[in-house]
């Protein structure tokens, strides 16, 4: 027997007007590589100008085309910082972005200046859902970037999935 006042079941999340703020839409495209150049020191310890000079200048540079490259050390040498900025000199031509440090750091820096640049306008006065999971590495500091960004603009920001989100933070409308 089938009730005639059964109402339809409606979609309320598609039917919101909430924003989803996925930072993976602005994850930037290339390969990433992180180069130890320990393997060009002595013992893996020591620089010795003229030889570094010499593997340096006979490196293959153009196979980082188009990569963001992370420079660092895996042993406890202390590396002059002029050894980086030549090894960068020699990556300009060729790579996205260069930095000092690892991966992770390339990543954070790469949304950093994502953010920092990021037309928000489209979020004013909107609610706004940050999405959790993703599939590509965001670093978690992307995610207070992007409240710093977001919250000054948004109505309000929430955390997580449409269908199970955690209030963050809500406009006071009080004048």
């Amino acid at each position: 027997m089938s009730d005639n006042n059964e109402k339809p079941i409606l979609n309320r999340v598609a039917q919101s007007k909430l924003i989803t703020f996925n930072l993976e839409d602005y994850y930037p495209k290339g390969e990433r590589i992180a180069i130890d150049i320990s393997g060009w020191l002595y013992d893996g310890l020591i620089l010795r100008e003229k030889e570094f000079r010499a593997m340096v200048a006979a490196y293959d540079w153009s196979k980082f085309q188009d990569h963001y490259v992370a420079l660092y050390c895996a042993t406890d040498a202390i590396v002059p910082g002029w050894a980086f900025m030549l090894l960068a000199t020699k990556l300009q031509p060729y790579a996205k972005k260069v930095i000092q440090g690892s991966l992770e750091e390339m990543e954070a820096l790469l949304y950093q200046s994502i953010l920092e640049n990021l037309d928000v306008s489209e979020f004013k006065d909107k609610p706004v859902i940050i999405k959790g999971c993703s599939k590509k590495p965001v670093p978690p500091n992307a995610y207070l970037l992007a409240i710093e960004r977001l919250q000054p603009v948004v109505k309000s920001l929430m955390y997580g999935e449409a269908c199970s989100s955690v209030p963050l933070f809500k406009k006071n409308n009080l004048g």
